[in-house]
């Protein structure tokens, strides 16, 4: 009998509550993602992440960029972690520091993030509080790539709701980090199960170069 490939190994990079990683943690013990979560890992000690990853058996390390005074150093160490972690995707939830080029290089086309915006809309921060005041119609989150540019790298898959005029910051926040923890665990599947693919400098899904996101708007399935 054939032995069954190994879930690829998975290291979550976390700043603070770790609803995303929640997410992840229940799908992997759903079956509903084929991921071997190897280790957590934050830049804030104490935050509810690492609760949460604990909570799971699951290793969880700090590396305290703010009491340190040598960034090179937080950002070397963070390397070292992740090299001894030997991870096959690299995962950021709520990830709140800018990685250094040469990291996300090395792991290019196997490091995402998810965004709470419709990229290329409102990179950055406070996208739902620029969105209502921007008028828009519609707003969300998007699955991506993580490339050395913020919030630049090629989007995968998108949740999008349409903005009421009854909506506030906190309510449409509500409404898109329930989005998110569908879209996310869902994008990590297609890639732990070969759908999706960095090939020839960018995102391919289904054996296809992916040119735009999959888009899922609210209250429909995720494919």
């Amino acid at each position: 009998m054939t032995a069954r490939p190994a879930a690829p190994r998975a290291v979550v990079l976390v700043s603070g509550g770790g609803t995303n990683l929640q997410a992840m943690i229940d799908a992997v013990a759903g079956g509903e993602l084929s991921l071997q979560l190897a280790g957590v890992v934050s830049d804030r000690p104490g935050v509810r992440a690492l609760d949460r990853a604990r909570a799971a058996g699951i290793g969880a390390w700090t590396i305290d960029y703010r009491t340190s005074p040598d960034r090179a150093a937080c950002d070397a160490q963070l390397g070292a972690t992740l090299a001894r972690l030997a991870p096959d995707v690299v995962v950021l939830a709520g990830f709140m520091r800018i990685l250094p080029a040469a990291l996300v290089d090395h792991y290019r086309g196997r490091m995402f993030n998810v965004h709470p915006s419709l990229l290329p809309k409102f990179p950055g921060l406070d996208t739902y509080r620029r969105a209502l005041a921007a008028g828009e119609r519609w707003h969300g989150s998007t699955v991506h790539f993580v490339i050395p540019a913020l919030d630049a790298g090629p989007a995968v898959l998108q949740y999008r709701v349409a903005i009421t005029g009854d909506d506030t910051e906190d309510t449409l926040r509500g409404r898109v980090q329930r989005g998110e923890y569908l879209i996310y665990p869902r994008a990590l599947q297609w890639f732990a199960g070969g759908r999706l693919a960095w090939r020839d400098g960018g995102p391919w899904l289904d054996g296809a170069p992916l040119g735009a996101p999959v888009v899922v708007d609210e209250g429909h399935p995720v494919p």
